[in-house]
């Protein structure tokens, strides 16, 4: 089993000191760079240590900006357009913050999420930061931090008691399908552009999307697909077959829809009231979902007892397909396949058909979004550490030659009680995931 933290390192999950905050993901930053701010040696000053704080506490507060409106509808409006809404820290925790404010708050009866800019709902997780840390130290406390901060807001949207609506608009991908993919209402639009691609960047993919995945056609093919290769998706069609969205609203519609519902006089049932704003704003899809089309391919090859080394035989006998679709389709997973790290591969197929399989059972702690981030944390803090992470995260993200070296270097190579090892209990000195 992996070592994570030392013991004389591991603060508390539930409750992170202030300092502890202010090492945020952003990448560059030169605070990070220069102290460690959890090293009781450091010799800034507490004067500088309040600057840093102040100035971590404003930009959560300038990224991530709350208003309630007089009818009830509470909007959480996005406001990084320059790193495309990635989230760091900071701002995980200004958002779950509102959430836990509005939600007993009998003004509040629903709750908007939206973006300042047409480009990006969220694209994901601010991740530069977070690898230049664990590469100075792998026990930093910043990787325990993040996935709880970031998994507890999970759980919270999932199981939030006032409607929660999203509008998915420009691209949604990693940690915005997080934020989106687990509310009530998800709306999306033909410029939402949605994708889990972080098996190419030697993680893999998490925030939930394997139980969003086990719920997708094909008893969860269709989930595992998207998860292994990250293919995008890039039509509301797609979206909605594969349940990512819950409505189609045409990106020119979305303003007179949030009007409509900053000015509705909600009844005893904020729910209907919902549903009747977006159903009047919404629209039917004329086209195909191609996902749909292709669906007997994508069950025989992603199913969950399908080996990845079956899965890459599978595509290439679609290959030679005399049906064009068929054979493109073939040709460009496989793409998307060898653009992941081989473990990382492994492991999202071994954990995506336990998940599909377990999530049919009801007494199994895994047919639950909790049961399923708790195994999940468990997963990430682990696989972060490994260095197919940090090499993955230079090639694609820092140094941009695409080519990074991963250890395995083939599927082949892979040994299974190595994959399986990142499953287990924490150690003792790490706090499970409270959920």
């Amino acid at each position: 089993m992996l070592r994570l933290l030392d013991a004389s390192r591991v603060l508390s999950c539930r409750s992170p000191s202030p300092a502890s905050l202010t090492g945020s993901f952003v990448a560059g930053s030169l605070f990070i760079r220069r102290i460690n701010l959890f090293s009781c040696s450091s010799t800034v000053s507490r004067r500088a240590l309040a600057t840093i704080m102040s100035s971590s506490a404003a930009s959560a507060d300038e990224f991530v900006r709350g208003n309630v409106h007089c009818n009830g509808v509470a909007v959480i409006t996005l406001d990084r357009p320059k790193a495309l809404n990635a989230m760091n820290l900071d701002m995980d925790t200004k958002y779950k913050s509102y959430l836990d404010e509005w939600e007993d708050d009998p003004r509040v009866k629903c709750v908007l999420i939206d973006s300042s800019s047409p480009r990006a709902f969220c694209a994901g997780m601010d991740i530069k930061g977070v690898v230049a840390e664990i590469r100075k130290d792998k026990s930093t406390p910043l990787v325990q931090k993040i996935f709880t901060a970031e998994y507890t807001l999970i759980c919270k949207i999932a199981e939030y008691k006032k409607p929660y609506i999203s509008l998915m608009d420009g691209i949604t991908m990693g940690f915005g399908i997080g934020l989106s993919g687990h509310g009530r209402y998800r709306i999306v639009t033909e410029r939402t552009v949605l994708a889990m691609p972080e098996n190419g960047i030697g993680l893999f993919p998490d925030v939930g999307f394997s139980y969003i995945a086990a719920q997708s056609p094909g008893e969860g093919s269709v989930g595992a697909y998207l998860g292994m290769t990250g293919k995008r998706i890039t039509t509301a069609a797609d979206a909605l077959f594969v349940g990512l969205g819950t409505h189609y609203v045409p990106s020119g519609n979305l303003a007179p829809l949030k009007d409509a519902l900053l000015s509705t006089k909600f009844s005893e049932d904020p729910h209907q009231d919902v549903v009747d704003v977006v159903s009047k704003y919404s629209s039917k899809i004329e086209s195909e979902a191609q996902l749909k089309l292709l669906l007997p391919q994508i069950v025989s090859t992603f199913s969950a007892d399908k080996s990845v080394g079956e899965i890459f035989e599978e595509l290439k006998k679609h290959q030679q397909s005399t049906d064009a679709t068929v054979a493109e389709w073939a040709n460009e997973a496989l793409g998307g396949l060898q653009k992941g790290a081989p473990f990382s591969l492994c492991l999202t197929q071994k954990y995506f058909s336990k998940v599909a399989s377990e999530s049919r059972k009801t007494d199994n702690d895994l047919s639950k979004l909790s049961g399923v981030m708790k195994l999940e944390y468990r997963i990430a803090l682990r696989s972060s550490l490994r260095d197919d992470f940090t090499e993955g995260v230079r090639a694609v993200l820092v140094d941009k030659d695409q080519n990074p070296k991963w250890n395995p270097p083939s599927v082949e190579q892979i040994d299974t009680k190595d994959v399986e090892s990142l499953f287990g209990p924490l150690e003792s000195v790490i706090e499970e995931l409270r959920v």
